[in-house]
């Protein structure tokens, strides 16, 4: 079947427009800043303290574990719906490797738990500076192989990842080559503006200081903290930096990303050499700055709906 294509009206697009004008007034996100991400996690867990109750309303279970795998034990966060699950979504939230938890995504999540009829397993890797780098891709990998190896069995897996964790998700998706079989349970995987070359894709080094959401001119060099002692060229091998894998035997892909988003290349540099080797759907969105899929736009709620009607069709078996 033919992809399928977003198209945004005149009062979609005003919208973006005028929001976007509320973005160019806030503050840019750097990894540099060590203040602003601990402010930022704070206020994040403080408007967490009432999302349990909105949660139960919508007839959402929760479930907290520590799952282990080969030495590593990870949090995750499980959500199930009140019909029976007839897929899993493994989910990895972004916030720039040094902010976010698993619970940020709940809202996300519980839109596509009633869309798609699925649970959702959000992995609450470690973040940085506390932890490396490689630590979150071991994280990330533990909770992936717990999952495909013991959890739901029969059930289709799609991977989610946002921002960095598109980047943890494609990631983690390179290293489960080794382990083919689960691999091969992963039907799919959904990446939003993830970052896939920790050296800097042409559009991260030319990112301005008009850049939205993102501080533009610390965006290269603030990826090199997460590599400590590494060169360009070792930054660029994966699976640290995804787009430089061997990416046979890939799942089916729908990847997303903003005009405005300093990180676009990323995406569409990933879709092309994804595109070698699976069927890829990739949008580019007009007037969308990073993180545009949590603003409270119709744009947004768009893209989610055909990320949602993307896993229904790889649940029918209807999608490329």
């Amino acid at each position: 079947m033919p992809a399928a294509t977003l198209t945004f009206d005149d009062a979609t697009l005003a919208q973006a427009r005028r929001f976007n004008r509320q973005l160019d007034r806030a503050p840019r996100f750097r990894i540099r800043n060590r203040l602003i991400p601990v402010l930022i996690q704070s206020l994040l867990h403080l408007s967490q303290l009432t999302g349990a109750r909105k949660l139960a309303r919508a007839g959402i279970r929760v479930e907290r574990r520590v799952v282990h795998n080969d030495g590593v034990n990870v949090p995750v966060r499980i959500l199930r719906g009140l019909r029976p699950a007839r897929a899993v979504v493994l989910d990895f939230h972004g916030g720039g490797w040094v902010i976010g938890n698993a619970q940020m995504n709940d809202e996300l999540n519980l839109a596509t738990i009633a869309a798609c009829d699925v649970a959702v397993v959000s992995v609450d890797y470690r973040l940085a500076p506390g932890a490396t780098l490689q630590q979150m891709l071991d994280d990330c990998l533990a909770a992936a192989r717990w999952l495909l190896e013991t959890q739901f069995a029969g059930l289709p897996v799609f991977v989610v990842g946002e921002s960095a964790g598109g980047h943890l998700a494609a990631a983690t998706l390179l290293r489960l080559k080794e382990w083919p079989d689960l691999l091969a349970r992963v039907r799919g995987t959904v990446l939003y503006y993830g970052v896939y070359d920790l050296a800097g894709t042409p559009s991260v080094h030319a990112a301005g200081a008009d850049t939205l959401v993102l501080h533009g001119p610390s965006m290269a060099t603030s990826m090199c903290l997460l590599t400590p002692g590494l060169g360009e060229a070792q930054r660029r091998q994966a699976p640290i930096s995804p787009l430089y894998g061997d990416l046979a035997g890939m799942p089916p892909a729908l990847m997303i990303a903003g005009e405005r988003d300093p990180l676009r290349d990323d995406t569409t540099l990933m879709a092309q050499r994804w595109r070698e080797v699976a069927p890829v759907e990739t949008h580019l969105v007009p007037e969308a700055p990073h993180g545009f899929i949590r603003f409270p736009i119709g744009m947004a709620k768009q893209v989610q709906a055909r990320a949602h009607g993307w896993i229904r069709e790889r649940m029918e078996g209807t999608g490329r």
